[in-house]
């Protein structure tokens, strides 16, 4: 087959291209003109917490790249004051546009992490939307049907649960695809439950006159705890931003059974790496030998192969020594008495007092290897102790 490569590489960590012989297509045309084609990836900055969810289609954004191809970001700073519907069973709350500018900033600083800067091109929705009209909106609506929108699972199961749906949300499909339009894109990234919205981009610029993009879809990550999808609001994520000791004891902490999906999805390994950590699973292997092979491969990728070595060393003596890290961030008190809920947020450790409690309660706090049993224990503060939080987190405390 014709670009056998360059396709084999593409559908690495990918459910479905859409179709694979526009791709092919693509391919043959970019390499007779020499033209890099237009990968296109949207992003809706209502935060700028990125995790490796997110990052499985830049990624692949990447491999365009280094294929020779340029990735177009579309900062989505009018569909992330609507909130993609997508896969949610409710509104979403508007954002301010100085919050969307923030966010940017913060988000494109983590992707990059990833991608290559020189072959990025950086676009903002109020390029061409700023521009549009009244009969232009109307004349974009009017390439749709609600027919169309109503076949969507997401809108249909709202309607029929009789949960609110507002127009404004039926708009995002339709601004999404005119993004394509806008920017003439070729290739679409995004996730399976995007693939209504890359689709409704290819209707859109059919009726331009455009060449079709074709839509390439990556699987939803599971989160650490093997069961949901990766995100901030159930705490099973792993961030760009966590710090390589943060990253390895996350790997390190999801349940066997993710191994292969996270060397496929988290590390993009490629097909000779799968097949040997599948035949060693296979041969009985302890799969703590392969987490701990995964997390070097996912901590050094974003943070160099030093760090993931030290994050494994610090990993080993915490948990396979049981010893207490030698170095670790101290906290002064000047109380002589103090209510270990209360130390537990003021320090930073967590987060509210209702997380302090709950982290009590599961047994997760202790002082000098003691667990606390109450969360109403109150601590004789000495210089020195070692108050610990969960599994990674610890403080030296001292007195004042």
């Amino acid at each position: 087959m014709k670009f056998e490569r360059e396709i084999k590489i593409i559908k690495r960590a990918v459910d479905e291209i859409i179709p694979l012989e526009g791709l092919i297509a693509k391919l043959d045309k970019s390499q007779k003109t020499g033209k890099p084609l237009r990968v296109k990836f949207g992003i809706d900055p209502t935060g700028y917490d990125v995790h490796l969810g997110h990052l499985v289609p830049i990624r692949k954004m990447r491999e365009f790249q280094d294929l020779g191809h340029t990735g177009v970001i579309i900062i989505g700073d009018f569909t992330a004051q609507i909130g993609d519907p997508t896969g949610r069973d409710e509104s979403r709350p508007p954002l301010t546009h100085e919050e969307i500018l923030s966010n940017s900033e913060k988000y494109m600083e983590q992707l990059y992490t990833v991608l290559k800067p020189e072959q990025t091109e950086v676009r903002w929705q109020s390029e061409w939307f700023s521009s549009l009209h009244l009969a232009d909106v109307l004349k974009l609506l009017g390439r749709f049907t609600l027919a169309q929108f109503m076949a969507h699972d997401t809108f249909r199961s709202r309607y029929e649960q009789g949960q609110s749906l507002g127009m404004h949300e039926i708009m995002y499909p339709v601004l999404q695809a005119y993004d394509s339009v806008a920017i003439q894109s070729d290739i679409e990234l995004g996730a399976t439950e995007q693939k209504f919205n890359i689709l409704c981009g290819r209707d859109m610029q059919r009726h331009f006159g455009q060449e079709e993009q074709v839509a390439v879809l990556s699987p939803i990550l599971t989160g650490t705890d093997g069961v949901n999808k990766m995100g901030k609001s159930l705490n099973n994520y792993i961030a760009v931003f966590d710090p390589p000791a943060e990253k390895f004891g996350k790997v390190m902490s999801i349940p066997d059974s993710l191994i292969i999906n996270y060397f496929t999805y988290a590390a993009n390994a490629d097909e000779n790496t799968l097949e040997e950590v599948k035949a060693e699973l296979d041969g009985g292997v302890n799969p703590m030998l392969l987490k701990k092979r995964l997390a070097r491969e996912i901590v050094g990728f974003y943070h160099g192969e030093e760090e993931a070595l030290k994050a494994q060393e610090g990993f080993e003596q915490l948990f396979s020594r049981r010893e207490v890290p030698d170095e670790m961030p101290e906290y002064e008190v000047s109380e002589a008495s103090v209510r270990v809920t209360k130390l537990l947020t003021d320090s930073g450790l967590c987060a509210s007092g209702g997380e302090a409690k709950r982290l009590i309660q599961g047994g997760g706090v202790s002082v000098d290897d003691e667990k606390v049993g109450s969360v109403d224990a109150e601590l004789e503060v000495k210089d020195g102790m070692v108050l610990r939080a969960g599994k990674r987190k610890f403080l030296r405390l001292r007195r004042k």
